[in-house]
């Protein structure tokens, strides 16, 4: 059974998302609001997402034959599609801070647009009075958001899901990568904005819609894969610099 999952093209595409997806849940089943616990206690996330990272990585190992990331192509456009993504992404918390500055009280259709508070989230200060345990936290957190997302969601909503709705049998493979189809860039991009937070659906949206761009453009998965890699890293970047946690 074990060696007949191994074999299966759509579990190599498919099952990390949805153990990477399982895992989201864990901490909620042990987190316990108070500040006087041990943060093992209060902020479960930061040894269940270590775990996740790990797990999902060695997921991607066993199902590594399975995976075309080639062409090697369209890396600068990644790059630069990567950068502007997320800087579209976190300007609406900027724009939300500088009209509550010039007196503007937040109404509830902000969130809708993005521009909601962003410091409640992965908090890795939890950890600062011990700098080997800070340095451990952050670093994970940047492997898990640079190295193991992008590809376990591109593998996902690129290498498969985006031929999958091309097909009539179900076999992506047949399907070449970056095969456009306005059916399959809306159901695909709505799709990923769904799976966010209300106050993330603008930015995940544009984040989609330029992907698709990019893996239509390119004809790449490794392209798309630098592009979330990029992004991210970005992102984590500029959480660290402004602790606005909400944001990873």
């Amino acid at each position: 059974m074990f060696a007949r999952l191994l074999a299966s093209s759509t579990a190599a595409h498919v099952l990390p998302l949805v153990l990477f997806t399982l895992l989201n849940a864990v901490p909620g089943f042990f987190r316990i609001e108070n500040s006087e616990l041990p943060w093992h206690a209060r902020a479960p996330e930061h040894w269940v997402y270590p775990l996740q990272t790990v797990l999902c990585a060695v997921v991607l190992v066993l199902f590594r034959k399975h995976y075309t990331l080639a062409p090697w192509r369209g890396f600068g456009l990644a790059f630069v599609l990567g950068i502007v993504g997320i800087a579209f992404w976190v300007a609406p918390a900027l724009l939300r801070e500088t009209l509550i500055q010039g007196g503007h009280e937040p109404a509830a259709w902000w969130e809708w647009f993005g521009l909601a508070e962003r410091t409640d989230g992965f908090d890795p200060m939890i950890a600062k009075d011990s700098p080997p345990w800070f340095s451990l936290v952050v670093g994970m957190r940047f492997m898990r958001m640079v190295l193991v997302v992008p590809l376990v969601e591109e593998l996902f909503w690129r290498g498969f899901l985006m031929r999958f709705l091309l097909t009539e049998d179900g076999r992506f493979e047949k399907i070449a990568f970056g095969t456009h189809a306005w059916k399959v860039f809306w159901v695909v991009t709505v799709a990923v904005m769904l799976i966010h937070n209300t106050e993330d659906y603008l930015g995940a949206f544009v984040w989609g819609a330029l992907v698709y761009f990019v893996a239509v453009r390119t004809k790449s998965l490794g392209a798309c894969v630098f592009m979330h890699a990029v992004g991210n890293l970005a992102l984590g970047l500029y959480v660290m610099k402004t602790q606005q946690w909400g944001f990873w």
